[in-house]
């Protein structure tokens, strides 16, 4: 494994229309989308579309890519008079739930889950990392999962859902995690623990196969990577190169310390701080992944700098970041931006005008 490993993006966003409902054309959009380089699939509601990047080395590599993979997709929908929004949920109230893409997968995912697959469609912002084999995935997991409240409150992007405000930041965290194999993942053992989870929970019908493990952080089944499934999609495509530096920046400090034993965190605080995360966002205040003290979150956000700083030096990822989190402090998170939108004309609207791809 080269020292710096190199890492991806996965995002996935609501197709809709120019009114701002949502629309059911997204294996359209996937089947007209020419793909020389990276990624467009379907989900699992028919208004949704993902994309995926290539590898990438850099910070500017990645942004690039998503920049541009978002313009296409963006040119896509308006070919349609549609449009794609970056938001972690449906802005607008709809007379029905989304239609389910008609695969067979799918298919069989709303009878096995009913109204969990078939309400309260999400989309989030995945980031790969590349590791040198899984066992040590695994160990890496252990150590950053602690961060995982942080990288939420930052990227939160998700506080309107179906024509209300859900009082929380991240209204997607809150709805993602009614799967029954979504959430923190454990602290294990071993590579063969986190085997033996996977094979007890798809016994119990929990998951239906392997890309069902929905845990926060997951071996990716596909790739060599460890795939962190935490935030929301972002409203920007710097805001997505942001998270996926600091989560690369978190793997390579993990991987220094794996001689140490890694914090032992309950997986049920964990839980309860995600959940504090997903409420207040950058607004409020979070337990601080190694004292386990209440701190105002802003002040995590620059110790999590600081605590990978020597891996952001060392990929030159540093005042990238800087830079954009110095913006974050002055525009606010998606979540934040999303409300002010709101708040000037009491309009769902505007919020769509804000999140929609160019």
């Amino acid at each position: 494994m080269d020292q710096i490993p190199t890492f991806g993006v996965e995002e996935e966003f609501l197709l809709v229309d120019e009114r701002g409902h949502l629309s059911d054309r997204g294996p359209e959009i996937v089947e007209a989308f020419e793909r020389p380089d990276g990624d467009v699939q379907r989900e699992l509601a028919r208004c949704q579309v993902e994309l995926a990047t290539e590898v990438c080395h850099g910070a500017e590599e990645l942004l690039d890519q998503l920049t541009h993979f978002r313009s296409r997709l963006a040119g896509e929908a308006a070919k349609r008079q549609l449009r794609l929004i970056a938001t972690g949920t449906p802005l607008l109230a709809e007379e029905h739930p989304p239609s389910l893409t008609p695969t067979p997968r799918y298919r069989r995912m709303g009878e096995h889950f009913g109204l969990i697959a078939r309400t309260g469609t999400t989309c989030g912002c995945h980031v790969h990392v590349k590791i040198p084999d899984r066992g040590t995935g695994v160990r890496i997991s252990n150590h950053v999962r602690p961060w995982l409240p942080v990288l939420l409150a930052l990227t939160a992007n998700s506080p309107f859902d179906s024509g209300h405000d859900t009082r929380y930041s991240s209204w997607r965290h809150v709805l993602w995690s009614r799967w029954p194999s979504a959430g923190p993942p454990p602290l294990f053992g071993s590579l063969g623990e986190y085997e033996s989870r996977v094979a007890a929970m798809l016994e119990s019908g929990a998951m239906m196969d392997r890309g069902m493990i929905y845990w926060d952080i997951r071996l990716s089944e596909k790739r060599p990577t460890l795939e962190f499934r935490i935030s929301d999609v972002a409203a920007t495509a710097r805001e997505a190169t942001t998270l996926a530096v600091l989560v690369r920046g978190l793997v390579l400090t993990a991987l220094s310390e794996l001689d140490y034993a890694p914090p032992p965190v309950p997986v049920e605080v964990l839980r309860a701080n995600l959940w504090r995360a997903a409420r207040d966002g950058l607004d409020g205040s979070a337990l601080h992944p190694e004292t386990g003290r209440l701190t105002p979150t802003p002040a995590l956000v620059g110790q999590l700098v600081e605590r990978v700083r020597g891996a952001l030096t060392e990929t030159g990822d540093i005042g990238f970041v800087v830079e954009s989190l110095a913006w974050v402090r002055e525009h606010g998170n998606g979540a934040q931006r999303q409300r002010r939108a709101y708040a000037a004309n009491e309009s769902l609207t505007d919020v769509v005008d804000l999140l929609s791809l160019r």
